[in-house]
């Protein structure tokens, strides 16, 4: 069987083992309840992953083109999340 690429985001949900302590766990239960808790998880992750993918970017370009000054960052950021919230897609990480 050959494996399907998926992006993030993407595919069909799969079990893992994560480690919380267990007042990051409870804090967890209590601000989103029992059934949620994966939801957060995965929401928090992604967002996690999409910060990573743009600061490699930033990082990339600033090496190819010289350095970007705060503002440009930021606006950098806004229209990164602009254009993935509208297309629902999210770019590769490398």
């Amino acid at each position: 069987m050959s494996e399907v690429p998926y992006s993030v985001g993407e595919g069909p949900a799969t079990r893992v083992s994560l480690s919380l302590p267990e007042g990051t766990a409870e804090a967890i239960r209590r601000r989103v309840g029992k059934r949620e808790f994966s939801a957060f998880i995965t929401e928090a992750v992604e967002r996690e992953l999409r910060g990573q993918i743009l600061d490699e970017y930033l990082a990339d370009y600033e090496r190819r083109q010289g350095p970007i000054s705060e503002h440009e960052q930021e606006r950098a950021r806004r229209v990164f999340d602009e254009v993935f919230a509208e297309e629902g897609q999210w770019p590769a990480a490398s």
